[in-house]
C-alpha cells in the first residue's frame, strides 16, 4: 500500500519559509509520512530548531539541467514508459508554447527526474508554491497517473497568468490558501471554486509562547534608552523597507529611537546604501538572517514593529506575513500596510496600526506616535497578542489541512503506531 505523501518545495530549507518547515512539522506530528522533494539546494547557512523536528528524507532534483545531465537523461529515457508521458509531454508543449522560457523548459527535467526516481511508497504529491513547483509536480503526477493537491501563497499567486492557474486550479484535487483575498481570487479562476480552500497558516504557540515581560515605559525622550524599533523580513520589493528607511529620515529630531532589521534579501546592500546616504548608520542595525529562536528574542527586546508592505511593481505582494503573527504573539505593537491578508489580521488603531503603502510621511506620522505614547503600544501590542492566541493557533489551523490529507486516502498513523515507528 502507498502510505506515504511526496511534498515538492521550491527550496528546502529555507529560513524565510518557516511557515512551510511548521506545516511539515504538524503533518508529520499527525502521523504523515512524508519525502520532501527540493526544486533548489539551500543557500542559508543556519536553519530553524523546528527544522531539526523533521524526519522527512530530502531528495534534492537537478537545480539546473546541465548540471547533472546523465541523471536527466536515464530519468527521459525511464519515464518514457510511464502509462501518462505522452499526456505530460503534450501539456508541457502546450504550455511552452505560451510561456517560451528556460525556467518552463527546466520543470519538465526536473519532473522527469521526479517521475522516474519517484519514491516507491508515496501515493500522490503535495506542492508548495502554485507555479514552478506545481509545474513539477503536475507534469510528474501526469506520467505515473497520480492525483496531486497544491499549496498557494502569494507572489505564486499574484505573478502567475490567469491562464496557468485556472488550469492547475482544475487539474488538482484541491488547492489550499492561506488568505482570504488569496482564496477569492483563485475561486474566481477555478471551474470548481469549491475545491480551493482556505487555511491560515496560524502559529505554533508552544514556540511563540505568550511573554510575560512586555512592559516598555520607554518614549523617545532618553537619548541613552532609544524606543527599539524592529523589522524581520526579506529586503525585497514588495516588504517597503526602502519608504521606512525613508520615513526614519523623517522622524522629528528630538525622537530617541534605534532600528534593527532582520533579513537577507537581493535589496539588502542597497538598503544599506540608503541608510548610509541619509545618515541613519548609528541609529540602525541591519543583522541579515537569523534563526527563530534570535528572531524570538529581539520580537521580546522590542517596543514596535514596522512593516509597510507594498505590491511590487511586478504585482508581488505579501500574503499574510507569519512575521506580524509572531510580532504580535509576542505583544509587540504593529504598524503595516492594509495590503492582501494584513487586514485579516490587522484593524487600524485596535491591535495595529495601518497607513498607505509607500506613503512616508503617513508612515513617519504612526511611528512617531506609538513612539512616544507606550501606553498607546501596550493597548495595540496586548489586543493583538489576545487576537493571535484566540484564533491564530496553529494546532486549530493545521486541522483542516489534515482532514484534505485524510481526504486523499492515504491516513495517518494511529498514536500507536507512530510509537512503534
Amino acid at each position: 500500500m502507498k502510505t506515504s505523501v511526496a511534498v515538492v518545495l521550491k527550496c528546502y530549507p529555507r529560513l524565510s519559509e518557516t511557515f512551510i518547515a511548521q506545516e511539515i512539522h504538524a503533518l508529520e506530528q499527525a502521523g504523515f509520512d512524508l519525502t520532501l522533494i527540493s526544486l533548489r539546494h539551500p543557500t542559508d547557512r543556519k536553519t530553524h530548531p523546528v527544522n531539526d523536528d523533521i524526519g522527512a528524507p530530502v531528495i534534492y532534483l537537478p537545480e539546473y539541467l546541465y548540471q547533472e545531465p546523465l541523471r536527466v537523461f536515464r530519468a527521459w529515457r525511464n519515464a518514457r514508459r510511464l502509462p501518462g508521458y505522452r499526456q505530460a509531454r503534450n501539456q508541457w508543449i502546450a504550455d511552452f508554447r505560451r510561456d517560451f522560457t528556460a525556467n518552463r523548459g527546466r520543470r519538465f527535467g526536473q519532473a522527469l527526474v521526479l517521475a522516474a526516481e519517484f519514491p516507491e511508497s508515496a501515493g500522490w504529491i503535495y506542492s508548495h508554491f502554485i507555479h514552478t513547483p506545481s509545474s513539477v509536480a503536475r507534469y510528474a503526477a501526469a506520467m505515473r497517473r497520480l492525483r496531486w493537491c497544491a499549496s498557494a501563497h502569494a507572489k505564486d499567486i499574484w505573478t502567475s497568468p490567469d491562464w496557468e492557474l485556472s488550469e492547475k486550479l482544475g487539474a488538482a484535487e484541491w488547492t489550499v490558501t492561506c488568505t482570504a483575498g488569496g482564496a477569492a481570487h483563485l475561486r474566481g479562476l477555478a471551474s470548481r471554486p469549491d475545491k480551493v480552500n482556505l487555511v491560515y497558516h496560524g502559529l505554533d504557540l508552544t514556540r511563540f509562547p505568550r511573554f510575560a515581560g512586555r512592559v516598555s515605559t520607554r518614549n523617545g525622550s532618553d537619548t541613552t534608552d532609544p524606543v527599539q524599533l524592529l523589522t524581520v523580513g526579506r529586503a525585497v520589493a514588495k516588504k517597503g523597507l526602502d519608504t521606512l528607511v525613508e520615513a526614519l529620515a523623517l522622524l522629528p529630531g528630538d525622537l530617541s529611537w534605534h532600528w534593527t532589521h532582520i533579513g537577507g534579501g537581493e535589496l539588502h546592500e542597497g538598503l544599506k546604501a540608503q541608510v548610509r546616504r541619509l545618515g541613519l548608520e548609528n541609529r540602525v542595525t541591519m543583522l541579515g538572517s537569523r534563526e527563530q529562536t534570535e528572531i524570538l528574542s529581539a520580537y521580546r527586546a522590542s517596543d514596535l514593529f514596522v512593516l509597510p508592505c507594498r505590491i511590487a511593481p511586478n504585482g508581488d505582494r505579501d500574503g499574510l506575513p507569519n512575521v506580524l503573527v509572531e510580532a504580535q504573539s509576542q505583544g509587540l505593537a504593529c504598524i503595516s500596510t492594509p495590503i492582501s491578508g494584513i487586514t485579516e489580521l490587522l484593524t487600524d488603531g485596535v491591535n495595529g496600526l495601518l497607513v498607505p503603502p509607500d506613503d512616508a510621511q503617513a508612515l513617519a506620522a504612526a511611528m512617531a506616535r506609538a513612539i512616544r505614547d507606550p501606553a498607546l503600544r501596550e493597548r495595540l501590542g496586548s489586543a493583538g497578542a489576545e487576537r493571535v492566541h484566540s484564533e491564530f493557533d496553529h494546532q486549530a489551523t493545521i486541522g483542516r489541512l489534515v482532514a484534505l490529507f485524510e481526504s486523499m486516502g492515504v491516513p495517518a498513523r494511529t498514536q500507536g503506531e507512530k510509537v512503534a515507528a
